[in-house]
């Protein structure tokens, strides 16, 4: 476990309480994000509001565990994570409040965030090949992974993931079920090896010849692709990046996101922080900091990385449905085998 600021104990629970603390400008944030690069964010946010952040910082069902433990007098006023279906998850279980803000509902598209969710940062789900090994017009598009010319040649987390169930979560919108799950188990069969490691791990094996593609979050690569270390731009040598369904529904994309808790002690502070997060100066940290793209389209950046990506057809399928279906892609997993 992480704590930032403060260590949120039984103790600091009872004092973040008390009616002396109570009058003090806080924030109490729940956070499933793990990026450094935040932290500049949420010191800006201070400066320009007078708020303090106190953050404890879990894994996603950790922290939703520890809401519904905690009950109404949770201290926790905003919860964010990443990945739609982890926020309909806190949805389905009754722990946030309506947003309830013009700002928001102004500057994020309405199929990114929901009455009580939003999203703000989007992420693409790539396709990673090798250069020497695959020719990217074999690769064009997701459906392609399923194809034969891909026998032995993907490498993939685990299905049970929430990028990956996100991913055919959206297939099921756009294909229906059946198509849905015949395309998840054509990727199965063209595994190079059994699922495992997180979407770096998959970059490096297509890039050590492991495999010949991989889908991963843009991100990812695009930290790769400024680091500094002379290993890591080797690597970024042997690949190129292919965005899917370019000439149909646009590539999948995913955010990162929150929303205001039911039981929250200090609403204002939470309102003023989900509008401090769509914000032009919260949006570059996101961009710039750690290579998502901005939800508000608006924004400008300055991120190399980004750039040289450059333009995409992005899918925009209402974010709300990805969570509808998470449940149902889990089953099609199971049942092809995408352990």
């Amino acid at each position: 476990m992480k704590l930032k600021a403060i260590a949120l104990s039984a103790l600091s629970i009872a004092l973040l309480s008390s009616p002396a603390l109570a009058q003090e400008k806080v924030l109490n944030l729940y956070s499933a994000r793990h990026y450094q690069t935040d932290e500049q964010m949420y010191a800006d946010f201070t400066k320009q509001t007078g708020i303090k952040i106190n953050r404890i910082e879990m894994k996603e069902d950790e922290l939703l565990e520890r809401i519904r433990n905690e009950g109404a007098l949770s201290p926790a006023d905003v919860f964010i994570t990443v990945d739609a279906a982890r926020l309909a998850k806190a949805d389905e279980l009754g722990l946030f409040a309506p947003i309830g803000s013009k700002i928001v509902e102004a500057r994020i598209p309405a199929h990114l965030r929901s009455p009580d969710w939003t999203a703000f940062s989007t992420r693409a789900r790539v396709i990673i090949y090798n250069k020497a090994t695959i020719n990217p017009n074999d690769v064009k598009t997701y459906e392609d992974l399923a194809s034969p010319k891909m026998k032995g040649q993907i490498c993939s987390r685990s299905g049970s993931h929430p990028y990956n169930l996100s991913l055919l979560a959206s297939l099921i919108a756009h294909h229906g079920e059946k198509k849905a799950e015949e395309w998840a188990k054509g990727v199965v069969a063209n595994f190079a090896r059994a699922p495992k490691g997180g979407d770096t791990d998959q970059i490096r094996a297509v890039a050590a010849g492991e495999c010949g593609v991989a889908i991963s979050n843009s991100y990812y690569f695009a930290r790769l692709m400024r680091s500094s270390k002379p290993e890591d731009q080797k690597v970024i040598e042997n690949l190129g990046v292919i965005w899917p369904n370019q000439q149909s529904q646009g590539v999948h994309m995913n955010i990162s996101g929150g929303g205001i808790l039911k039981n929250a002690p200090n609403k204002d502070s939470a309102l003023k922080f989900m509008e401090y997060l769509v914000s032009d100066s919260a949006q570059r940290y996101f961009a710039d900091g750690n290579n998502e793209w901005p939800a508000v389209a608006s924004v400008k950046v300055n991120n190399p990385a980004l750039a040289a990506l450059g333009e995409f057809k992005a899918d925009t399928l209402p974010i709300p449905t990805l969570a509808k279906n998470a449940a149902l892609a889990q089953k099609i997993y199971d049942r092809v085998g995408w352990k």
